[in-house]
């Protein structure tokens, strides 16, 4: 039996692997978006439990900028998938806000706002944070540059307050370097964050990835759901096909991953992934969410309760790292998807907190005891966010908690890392000839990162080989 043949397998149908596979099946190529799930997304998904629609990854899209700006990612990801504006039907932030080290900033997509408020709460170091502000407004992206964000930005700033407080939202973004950010990374998620803005799709994530599915499956690609990767076959050093897990074998000329480094790598066979793979190449950063739905909007709860998103830290200093115990609820982030503007009425309610967690220990759990345990701890994540916040707990009327384990199991990243290694690939390349690294490990960060990513891959590995 002649195998089928794809001139691009692309591997998982979340945001960059769609745009990977929109993009070269438009100049057409003959293309495979592969899932091993039944729905679309990857780690930006969606999920019905107790007759409730939750979204999965998302606390609000970054990249945010109006209608008509130019030269930015959001407007890159429009024209090159050929997507309006008025399509991804975004609503933007009003204000966030930062709570670290005694303070509390807000922040809007007008970065001005930002200045004023580190104006307010350290005023001798204003001039020294407009100065960097300035610098990353013009910095180039995509330059590799693996230094530390913390060390550089102590050397610009001088106060280690602050530093903190700008790095508790970049580290929760997107790092998966403990207690620090790669500065190109910063780069990216300082920018995406502050000099663009954030704000969330009218309707939740799924019309939006629907927006994305429809326009792959539009541009002539094959989207096939539930069929799970269990090897990439490798001969004389190139990638030559994709075996399934039920036996099918698909021919292809080149793989384009979003699975990850690590994950990628053992696809390909023990002796390549002992030959590549560095201790240290695996994530170690995973989280506990927990989601509640509320009887009122949060805004009603309190004058701190308006906020759409609210990064926090509430510790001495800042830890961002795998705890020594099941979870760490000193620091995470809140999302409250109903505080966009223009949030349409029949919208649940929802108070999101994120916090970080170890996946050994939750994987160690016995089942009665996992249960426990997550309720538990849910209600210490829960508990802590008092300290700036309204209580919540008397206002819910359903409750739903993923930890570690449910990453592991949804995602397949290892560890429960969602934000993938530590030591990002920016060109994508592999030991692989052929095969090739988007999403997460690529380096770009967020739902529009996401597809930038494969967009990126796309035209500079696969459709560059035509």
């Amino acid at each position: 039996m002649i195998p089928e043949r794809y001139d691009t397998i692309v591997i998982g149908a979340g945001l960059s692997g769609m745009a990977a596979g929109i993009r070269l099946a438009m100049f057409g190529q003959r293309v495979a978006v592969l899932e091993q799930h039944y729905l679309w997304g990857g780690l930006n998904s969606f999920y019905k439990r107790g007759g409730h629609l939750f979204d999965t990854g998302m606390h609000a899209l970054t990249n945010y900028v109006p209608k008509g700006t130019r030269g930015t990612p959001l407007a890159r990801v429009c024209k090159q998938l050929r997507i309006s504006h008025d399509e991804l039907n975004l609503l933007p932030q009003k204000t966030s806000q930062v709570v670290c080290a005694g303070h509390r900033v807000r922040f809007s997509n007008q970065v001005e706002l930002l200045i004023e408020e580190i104006g307010r709460c350290f005023p001798a170091r204003v001039d020294a944070f407009v100065a960097l502000v300035d610098e990353l407004r013009d910095a180039p992206l995509g330059e590799p540059d693996p230094s530390s964000a913390r060390e550089r930005l102590t050397a610009r700033l001088g106060d280690a307050d602050l530093v903190d407080l700008l790095l508790v939202p970049t580290c929760y973004y997107g790092s998966a370097r403990e207690n620090d950010v790669d500065w190109d990374q910063f780069v990216i998620l300082f920018r995406s964050i502050f000099l663009e803005g954030l704000a969330m799709p009218a309707e939740g994530i799924r019309p939006f990835l629907a927006l994305f599915k429809d326009r792959l499956v539009a541009a002539g690609a094959e989207l096939r759901l539930k069929s799970d990767v269990a090897r990439i076959e490798v001969e004389g050093g190139a990638a030559r096909a994709v075996v399934l897990a039920d036996g099918t074998r698909l021919a292809t000329d080149r793989v384009i991953s979003s699975a990850g480094w690590v994950e990628t790598m053992h696809l390909c066979g023990e002796a390549l992934e002992s030959e590549h793979v560095r201790p240290g190449d695996a994530g170690r950063l995973s989280f506990v969410e927990t989601i509640c739905v509320l009887d009122r909007w949060p805004h009603e709860l309190g004058p701190d309760m308006d906020a759409a998103v609210i990064f926090y830290s509430t510790g001495e200093r800042f830890r961002y790292e795998r705890p020594d115990r099941l979870v760490d609820v000193s620091s995470g982030v809140i999302s409250m998807p109903t505080n966009f503007a223009g949030t349409p009425a029949e919208r649940e309610p929802l108070f999101r907190v994120t916090v970080l967690a170890d996946h050994e220990r939750w994987v160690a759990l016995e089942e009665d005891e996992y249960v426990a345990r997550k309720q538990l701890l849910s209600d210490a994540a829960l508990e802590a966010t008092t300290a700036f916040c309204a209580d919540v707990r008397p206002h819910e009327t359903f409750r739903d908690v993923f930890t570690p384990r449910t990453l592991t199991k949804y995602t397949r990243k290892l560890g429960g890392a969602i934000y993938g290694s530590p030591r990002k690939r920016p060109d994508g390349s592999t030991p692989v000839a052929g095969l090739y690294l988007c999403g997460t490990d690529q380096g770009f960060l967020g739902v529009i990162g996401a597809a930038v990513s494969g967009i990126s891959i796309a035209t500079q590995h696969a459709m560059a080989a035509r």
